[in-house]
């Protein structure tokens, strides 16, 4: 796991070294073991290295060609580089390193950039200069795990793996409207934007190519959630998925490091030791014990590992103090309030100290279908399927006239978007209407149009509302806020995490899986649930999904009251007309100590500590 950068076209030479110079020093965190440039008359690399594979000088980047004619810089892990540079030996292709980088390398002089990205199996985000062509290809992986983002401009184009290096080298830095907008409806911000002007992302499973004619973007993988397969068993569907899941778990092992594994006691995590144990691996396993804590997961986590009979180190979480809420904007590039990346970034910290490569459970519930709304939208959508048009246009009405709280409210929602699909679920989604009826918003936004969804065709039907809210899900929340948690919080401390439900082999299965099979009886996550009753026990098989938590919307009213109103009333935000900070305090005020502050605070206090962050860095 790496830190990348590059700027390419009509800049002086000198500037272009000084702004990948300045790109590769802000990406350290990611890469504190290694760190190279490499200049071509129109082109420069650079490299932050967190060795992995091959740990000695042979594995150094940028990589190049014997002649210098292409040059690749690689942040990630492919599992079948191995199986490739077989492939490549037996065309003549010989190799001086152990390293996958190599292999990408050698790969796209045999294959091309399009036939190398569909060949690769991996998580990864990477750039190759073709010194004879004069291109640059900048490739993500499959669904989005590792960041790239890119700023072009007129004759040249920069890139990195983050926001923050990128902005480095920004001729002006501006902050978007758009990015803050999206940013304070989720708490995160999606590939769709990013919060300065004019940077792009790569979006997953995409090539983008500049040359001097242009820019031109395609993609090579798309996920496919409305091809399920005609007729499988749940029986079937459980040992393919095992199959499979174990092979996703023995690739995700390979590394000239040592590699550990994160066990909270769980569905997901259980299962991913669970198949570590079946492999015969002496990897440890590591949990975080918050001791009195109604969160604290250490004491199931030990009776899975008694049962594997995997070596579990508890780490304990100081809770002497409360986090900073700093830590954020430290870690992660962009605007972030999720807040359980407090915790996360806690648990990286001290497995860090243990391991390089680290095996966690995510993704399980989105491919598998774990979350409560998974299974209240097939309900949904199996009862627009087979409801009378009369019937819909009887919910549709239904849902005006029905209470917008209790139990009332819920059969409201549901009415809403069995008959509207995933448009009604948007339009009743409480996170700019909260700005906009209390007033919170600053001058900044007066002749603006805020309207997230504006622009985005959402089906109007609820018959696939499962299918049309799972592809929207990974273009949202997927990719901007789970995936960032888990990089940025683990690479902030130069940790290479690894998930094998991210694998796409299993993905692609498992998203043929029809939906009531995922969601046999009711169940969530029922095939992995079913796996876990079968090979660990039903105790843990029964577990409810808990996570670890950060309760800051609660220390936001109690602990952090006071930093809260005094960032509000003197902060980047009141100055810039983002927010009225005397609605904003007001509105606060109302809350007493100890109660639950609504998510739309926490976010404009998120937002607050990273602007400050960042006029920190700035005036370095």
């Amino acid at each position: 796991m790496c830190g990348i950068a590059g700027y390419v076209g009509e800049r002086h030479p000198d500037e272009r070294l000084d702004a990948v110079v300045r790109m590769t020093s802000s990406l350290e965190r990611r890469g504190p073991d290694d760190h190279g440039i490499e200049q071509w008359p129109s082109a420069v690399l650079g490299h932050r290295r967190l060795s992995i594979f091959d740990l000695s000088a042979s594995g150094h980047q940028p990589m190049l060609s014997d002649t210098r004619e292409a040059g690749i810089v690689f942040n990630g892990a492919i599992y079948n580089f191995r199986e490739l540079r077989t492939d490549l030996e037996q065309t003549g292709h010989t190799f001086k390193s152990e390293t996958d980088t190599e292999v990408l390398l050698k790969g796209y002089l045999e294959w091309g950039i399009d036939r190398l990205a569909e060949k690769i199996d991996g998580m990864f985000a990477f750039a190759i200069w073709d010194e004879r062509s004069k291109r640059l290809f900048l490739v993500r992986d499959r669904l989005g795990v590792k960041p790239l983002v890119f700023f072009p401009a007129e004759g040249s184009l920069a890139f990195a793996s983050t926001v923050r290096a990128l902005r480095a080298v920004l001729p002006k830095p501006e902050i978007s409207n758009e990015g803050l907008v999206e940013f304070l409806e989720f708490g995160f911000l999606t590939d769709r934007t990013a919060i300065y002007r004019g940077i792009e992302k790569v979006r997953a499973g995409e090539i983008v190519e500049w040359s001097d004619h242009g820019l031109s973007k395609r993609s090579y993988w798309t996920p496919k959630f409305d091809r399920p397969f005609g007729n499988i068993s749940f029986a079937e569907a459980c040992e393919e998925t095992e199959q499979l899941f174990v092979s996703a778990v023995k690739k995700r092992l390979q590394a000239d490091v040592p590699v550990a594994a994160l066990l909270s006691g769980g569905i997901d995590s259980s299962l991913v030791c669970w198949a570590i144990a079946e492999l015969g691996s002496s990897v440890k396993a590591y949990t975080v014990g918050t001791p009195g804590e109604e969160y604290d997961e250490s004491v199931p986590a030990k009776e899975t590992a008694a049962r594997l009979g995997i070596d579990l180190t508890v780490l304990p979480l100081e809770r002497d103090g409360l986090p900073d809420p700093k830590m954020l904007a430290e870690a992660f590039s962009e605007p972030f309030a999720c807040s359980s990346a407090l915790g996360m970034l806690s648990i990286a910290e001290l497995v860090s100290k243990n391991a390089k490569v680290l095996l966690t459970g995510d993704g399980g519930d989105d491919v598998f279908l774990g979350y409560p709304e998974h299974r209240h939208f097939q309900m949904a959508s199996r009862v627009a399927r087979r409801a009378p048009a009369s019937a819909l246009r009887f919910l549709d009405h239904t849902k005006n006239v029905l209470p917008n709280s209790g139990r009332g409210k819920r059969i409201r929602s549901f009415s809403s978007y069995t008959a509207g699909g995933l448009a009604a679920l948007a339009a009743v989604r409480d996170g700019l209407p909260f700005y906009h009826r209390n007033k919170l918003f600053g001058r900044r936004f007066e002749q603006y149009a805020i309207d997230y969804d504006e622009g985005l065709a959402l089906p109007d039907s609820g018959a696939s509302l499962l299918e049309d809210f799972l592809a929207y899900d990974l273009r949202t929340r997927f990719v901007g806020e789970y995936l960032p948690k888990v990089d940025g919080s683990t690479m902030s401390h130069g940790l290479e995490a690894r998930s094998p439900f991210l694998d796409s082999a299993l993905w692609d299965y498992a998203t043929r899986i029809p939906p009531e099979v995922r969601l046999r009886g009711g169940e969530l996550k029922a095939i992995l649930r079913e796996i876990v009753r079968r090979r660990i026990g039903p105790e843990v098989a029964n577990r409810k999904k808990q996570g670890f938590m950060i309760p800051a919307q609660r220390w936001l009213t109690d602990e952090w009251r006071p930093l809260f109103i005094d960032s509000i009333s003197t902060g980047h935000l009141a100055r810039e007309g983002i927010i009225d900070a005397e609605a904003v305090i007001s509105q606060f005020e109302l809350l007493k100590a100890g109660d639950l502050a609504p998510r739309q605070f926490w976010y404009m206090f998120t937002l607050e500590m990273w602007m400050r962050y960042e006029s920190e860095l700035r005036a370095v």
